[in-house]
């Protein structure tokens, strides 16, 4: 995203607040929001208008630093308990992606620590910048560790978005984009457009094109025939979770992989170490399903006839069989994955 612009989700001193941009009006109309309460977040990140794994963990970590600071209880342990049912209202919002819980827990436990209301707000507020300044950092460091895997010149296949919109700036599977660009590589990207939301060619496209990156729009249907005609050198997606099995990101994800692993294509993930879920497996995952109006309707024309049962998962799983490496800041993981694990759980470096 170009500098110009203020970051996707940001908190703002002045005022007390958290400003993020609406990415449900993108690409046609560019809207900076302020949120002034914990409920008004809630529904933002419910809505979408904020979304993307590494941006919900800041949008946690900023709203309980906003519940923390709209607080007017003198009473440190009352205060506390306030924080917490906010801190509860905000995981209760996305139940796949684990980055918005981890962000939360970060600035409640530091809540936790403080000896007064007075510092443990301002606690909080550190801490939820610390949780969006080290996001740059690490998208940054991802992408260099990245692009290393794109050849020269290549033609990349993403799915969704996983950019600028979706961190704090510069992105995870975008960020790698960037970054092989920026290194002076030939990249071309198709985007698939991602229903039912349409996040590929909304923001995607959006971001890419105002980079000047050179970016191709097709339907989610095409992408496997795209890859038999040998149009398609690699994928690379984000992840809004990844367990000891799977990585869970934007349905479709899982088809694309299945199909770039027939076409002997390169499937790559990015994402940070924050994503990551060790201790579970895919089945004790709870998969999130969305509103059914959301297939049914495109805005207010009516797609389906009233009454038709509507399926509508936001995410599906991708077994970890299907994926060729793992990009992260501390540097890519490949199979096998049970021994690439280890470093995360210890913080080392690949």
């Amino acid at each position: 995203m170009p500098e110009r612009e203020p970051y996707t989700i940001a908190w703002e001193e002045e005022t007390g607040s958290i400003i993020y941009i609406d990415q449900t009006l993108l690409p046609g109309q560019y809207r900076v929001v302020r949120c002034t309460t914990v409920e008004d977040l809630a529904r933002a990140i419910r809505r979408l208008e904020v979304r993307g794994a590494p941006a919900l963990g800041i949008a946690g970590a900023m709203g309980v630093a906003l519940a923390a600071v709209r607080s007017a209880e003198p009473d440190l342990d009352r205060f506390r308990e306030g924080v917490g049912q906010a801190a509860d209202l905000l995981r209760g919002t996305r139940p796949t992606a684990v980055n918005l819980a981890w962000g939360i827990d970060r600035v409640v436990r530091k809540v936790a620590m403080a000896a007064s209301v007075a510092e443990a707000k301002a606690l909080a507020i550190a801490e939820a910048n610390a949780v969006a300044e080290e996001d740059e950092l690490t998208c940054r460091r991802l992408g260099t560790f990245g692009e290393e895997l794109f050849p020269a010149r290549c033609t990349v296949l993403t799915h969704c978005n996983a950019g600028a919109l979706a961190c704090r700036c510069w992105g995870t599977a975008l960020g790698v984009i960037r970054s092989a660009v920026a290194a002076g590589k030939d990249v071309q990207v198709i985007a698939c457009e991602t229903r039912p939301l349409n996040q590929g060619s909304r923001l995607t496209c959006w971001e890419l094109a105002r980079d000047g990156i050179d970016v191709t729009l097709i339907p989610d249907s095409s992408a496997a025939y795209l890859m038999r005609k040998g149009a398609i050198d690699l994928v690379i997606v984000g992840a809004d979770r990844i367990t000891r099995d799977a990585v869970f990101n934007k349905i479709g994800t899982y088809m694309h992989a299945v199909a770039a692993r027939h076409h002997g294509i390169p499937f790559y993930v990015a994402a940070p170490v924050s994503t990551f879920d060790l201790a579970r497996t895919e089945k004790e995952i709870t998969v999130e399903e969305r509103d059914g109006a959301e297939l049914a309707y495109c805005g207010d024309h009516q797609l389906a006839p009233d009454g038709v049962a509507v399926l509508n998962y936001a995410f599906d799983a991708t077994p970890l069989d299907l994926v060729d490496a793992i990009i992260t800041e501390i540097g890519v993981l490949r199979p096998p994955y049970a021994e690439s694990f280890r470093l995360i759980r210890k913080g080392e470096g690949v």
